[in-house]
């Protein structure tokens, strides 16, 4: 005989659910904000934030938005609980006949079956609710091969049932176990607990201090969610006793309150069977019923798990809004360390490029040995590579820099930030590149000065190109160069293709380290981190509020 150990009464107070349109609107926005939140960045909160937004993703679209807009749809009850805790003979006795699969592999219930009277049909095969699941439809003597073949290439499925010993109004659903060794069936069951009107939680007599129901019995009463206890497998000697203690630890937690069945242990529950007789699930079934036939009590379960999910967004939301300004803030402090890096690399150039130091080394040699011992072409050919060299330095110390900065941050771990892409081309090519362009370009204003003199006294353009690019990269120690540009195009030409070639050199430099500051960017900006998720978040929930 199934023992119902706790008194279920109702409120005279009949709670009805707000379907107003503006509420909708305004928990499909605060829906959307909640979905393009993201936390990429590896901070201590982010796979909390992560988790949070998932879960309450789960609750808006496979319940709370599907309950407003439809609230004469059928009560939907969850069964959920541990390993073994006899979830499907559950169900299948609540029924009438094996509609889940229940036997001594564990764990068995890889796909969840969701019953209903076949007048229901119509509310649970379309996407109303939980619409990241493929419906399958087959007699429940046998599960298809379309199902098997849909199980076999990874897709979350929910395999539908009928049955006319169900009263219209009430669909069961049997869950994967909460502690199940597949992570993917976790996931599944606490996903198919956020869809549900009612909660039926179901333990046994030898695990019902396990962690893993409290966990359920404390998230379902953080949620206000309707909450119903099954103690399963319970031996006829001591059921008092078991009983007894179940509802103190009930009682202790706050769930006092909570309507609780005792099933006794059966030759027919051992290994799941799969059908107890009628009369060990008549009063969890006659409660069932009620809550579907009585309209206040149906309005009560309803209202109390869709209020519940509404109230919690005042705490949660600003939980997420606040794990979105720290991922907004980990990336300032990372951006922050790549500008200040380059923008003192950048100083640093300035100052090498006014002091001359471009003139150094091979190219100082070229220089002395010029125009004797070295053509302008190799001239040119020295300066355009100490040029790279120095940008060069200037980006690897400033990368140097960066990598210093962001080992100080844990945000930095992401691996889009630390998987650097082999395929890219390297900084020493891109530099080298950008050199040789400044080089062609400062050739052709050489070349235009030289056209515009007379052509009987008009000098080499490669030499009046080379004369500039020293003048320009020398400092103090190329004045020579100057003068013999000077004396071979004339003071103002001289003049005015060392602004024109100065302007160019700046340019050069200026777009050189800015690509490669936005390369070194580039997977932060990826990430997409921005200011806006926290306001959005707060301003949703700000909507929310007024309409409720």
């Amino acid at each position: 005989m199934l023992q119902k150990a706790s008194k279920i009464g109702h409120s005279s107070h009949v709670v009805t659910l707000d379907v107003r349109p503006q509420l909708l609107d305004a928990l499909s926005a605060l829906r959307d904000r909640v979905a393009a939140a993201s936390f990429p960045l590896p901070l201590a909160g982010a796979p909390r934030a992560r988790a949070n937004r998932d879960e309450l993703l789960a609750q808006l679209d496979d319940y709370l938005v599907p309950r407003l807009r439809d609230p004469e749809a059928p009560l939907l009850a969850v069964i959920g609980g541990s390993t073994g805790a006899g979830k499907s003979t559950l169900v299948n006795s609540l029924v009438g006949r094996r509609v889940s699969e229940a036997g001594v592999l564990r764990p068995t219930t890889r796909t969840p079956v969701l019953v209903c009277h076949p007048e229901d049909h119509h509310w649970f095969s379309g996407m109303r609710v939980l619409p990241d699941l493929t419906r399958v439809w087959v007699p429940h003597q046998e599960p298809g091969d379309d199902l098997h073949a849909l199980v076999e290439r990874g897709e979350r499925t929910l395999r539908i049932e009928t049955a006319e010993t169900l009263p219209p109004g009430l669909a069961l659903l049997d869950a994967p176990d909460v502690d199940s060794l597949v992570a993917d069936n976790r996931v599944l069951a606490a996903e198919l607990i956020c869809a549900a009107d009612i909660w039926i939680m179901v333990t046994t007599a030898a695990r019902y201090a396990d962690a893993v129901p409290w966990y359920l019995l404390r998230t379902a009463k953080e949620n206000k969610a309707t909450l119903v206890t099954v103690l399963d497998r319970v031996p006829h000697q001591v059921v008092s006793e078991v009983s007894r203690q179940y509802g103190a630890l009930l009682a202790k937690a706050g769930l006092g309150d909570v309507p609780r069945f005792t099933v006794p242990e059966l030759p027919e529950s051992a290994w799941g069977g799969g059908l107890l007789p009628a009369t060990a699930v008549a009063t969890l079934r006659t409660w069932l019923i009620q809550q579907v036939q009585d309209p206040a009590a149906r309005q009560q379960a309803m209202a109390r798990t869709a209020y519940g999910v509404l109230d919690s967004l005042k705490s949660r939301m600003p939980e997420l809004a606040g794990a979105a300004a720290a991922q907004y803030a980990a990336a300032l402090r990372l951006t922050a360390a790549v500008d200040g890096a380059y923008d003192s690399e950048y100083a640093r150039v300035k100052g090498r490029l006014q002091a001359g130091a471009v003139l150094a080394g091979d190219a100082l040699k070229r220089w002395r040995a010029y125009p004797l011992d070295c053509t302008a072409g190799e001239l040119l050919d020295a300066l355009v590579e100490s040029l790279g060299s120095l940008l060069l330095c200037a980006v690897t110390a400033a990368d140097e820099r960066v990598d210093e900065a962001w080992r100080r941050e844990p945000a930095s771990g992401a691996p889009e930030l630390t998987d650097r892409d082999p395929t890219l081309e390297s900084a020493e090519h891109r530099i080298g590149m950008a050199a040789r362009r400044w080089r062609r370009v400062l050739e052709e204003y050489a070349e235009e000065e030289v056209r515009n003199l007379d052509k009987s006294l008009a000098p080499d353009a490669e030499v009046v190109a080379a004369l500039v690019a020293t003048a320009l990269l020398g400092g103090r120690r190329a004045r020579a160069a100057g003068e013999g540009l000077a004396e071979r195009i004339g003071a103002h030409g001289a003049l005015r293709l060392r602004d024109r070639g100065g302007r160019l050199l700046s340019e050069y430099v200026d777009t050189t380290l800015h690509i490669e500051r936005e390369r070194r960017l580039a997977p932060l900006d990826a990430l997409d981190v921005h200011a806006e998720p926290q306001a959005e978040l707060i301003a949703a929930l700000s909507v929310l509020q007024k309409e409720r």
